[in-house]
């Protein structure tokens, strides 16, 4: 039953559990960056796409008063807001859950700019300690653009590419050479794309053989954790640590050289989020502090964790085809307000905090042109990496 509600409640994957606390946030200036990082020996940049992040964007969230800010990354553009002094004690970048987006961190983001406040307003002795608090839109989540699959420029940034040891030059078709000769890619793990005999853990604490666990996307679509977690890492690389040196280069100080190093980030990830974060520390590792995790997704529909899967894969593929092929009625008729809410309410567990504005922030993105697709794309996406193998 779970099964089949993870796969015909197309809006259903809006489901991440609340990233709830409640943290207004000082308005900014809109502003656009490009990436100028280079990882190998030349931007991560030089594709360029004509996809761009919906025209209907708003330019300030409505959930939190702060600017959406766009950050330019491989030829698509990004969707993010900020909040918190320049040059904080602290750095979090909140990473958002299955097809929703930066708005759903929106009790996080105003409440901790209110701690930021009242810390500045704290006129005691104790030691005080500010927080900068990025949020991001995933690459075909929120108001970042929405590529389809099989665009060359999409195939080519995608984070499997380079990452598996047998696959390099027989497993994804070739982009246009002269683009993806002009890009290089971030520091990654790799290994080969199907793991043999991997431990995993069980619900109860125990032990669990996975025979084969196959990592790369079916349908080698661009939208899996590699190409998220390069994303971030390369958000954490170009827009946090460039802010930072931006705000230390309009700063007059006798502080240490070291005092003005870029910050270790702490990345704050739901659901899906989850495993995109822990495989961008995993990658770069020297970018991050660690991540704290809230209620991750335990990829219920990976071939590894489906019950007898040699049996029940085929009919898991047949319906996730036949959603990504025929699912688009299902999908406007369930991406109503009424609908969304009520879904919503079920891995909530203060049903009141599923009110109507969170409906619209989440719903309004969905509404976009290609929003559909990847949305039928990542549930077909039964492979990848696992949280348990992630932390082994």
């Amino acid at each position: 039953m779970k099964l089949a509600y993870a796969l015909l409640s197309v809006s259903g994957a809006l489901l991440a559990a609340s990233p709830a606390t409640s943290f207004a946030p000082p308005p900014l200036h809109v502003t656009t960056k490009q990436s100028s990082r280079s990882t190998s020996s030349s931007s991560s940049l030089q594709i360029m796409s004509t996809k761009a992040a919906s025209p209907n964007m708003p330019s300030h969230s409505p959930a939190t008063s702060l600017p959406n800010q766009i950050y330019k990354w491989r030829g698509y553009d990004v969707r993010y807001q900020v909040t918190g002094p320049a040059n904080a004690d602290h750095t979090l970048l909140l990473v958002h859950g299955l097809f929703v987006n930066s708005d759903h961190w929106r009790k996080t983001l105003t409440g901790l700019q209110a701690l930021n406040d009242e810390l500045h307003n704290d006129d005691s002795d104790n030691e005080k300690k500010s927080i900068r608090i990025y949020a991001i839109d995933l690459l075909g989540s929120g108001w970042s653009s929405k590529p389809s699959k099989t665009d060359p420029i999409a195939q080519a940034v995608s984070g499997e590419n380079g990452r598996f040891t047998d696959c390099d030059s027989t497993c994804y078709r070739e982009a246009n050479p002269t683009t993806t000769n002009k890009m290089r890619r971030p520091t990654k793990i790799r290994s080969a794309s199907t793991l043999q005999n991997t431990p995993l853990g069980t619900a109860s604490g125990g032990n669990r053989l996975a025979t084969s666990l196959e990592l790369r996307h079916p349908l080698k679509s661009p939208y899996n954790f590699y190409t998220w977690a390069e994303q971030i890492a390369d958000f954490t690389h170009d827009i946090i640590h460039s802010n930072h040196n931006d705000d230390n280069q309009d700063e007059t100080t006798t502080a240490s050289s070291s005092s003005s190093s870029p910050p270790k980030v702490t990345l704050v990830a739901n659901s899906i989020g989850t495993m995109s974060s822990l495989q961008s520390i995993l990658d770069e590792p020297q970018l991050f502090n660690g991540c704290l995790v809230i209620n991750p997704n335990f990829r219920e529909l990976h071939m590894a964790e489906v019950p007898f899967s040699s049996l029940t894969m085929p009919l898991v593929r047949q319906v996730q085809s036949l959603l990504r092929n025929n699912g688009h009625g299902l999908f406007a008729s369930l991406a109503k307000p009424s609908t969304v809410k009520e879904i919503l309410k079920e891995p909530y567990a203060v049903v009141d905090a599923v009110d109507d504005e969170l409906v619209q922030v989440l719903l309004d993105p969905l509404l976009t042109p290609g929003a559909d697709d990847v949305v039928f794309d990542t549930l077909s996406y039964s492979a990848g990496p696992l949280p348990e193998q992630q932390l082994s």
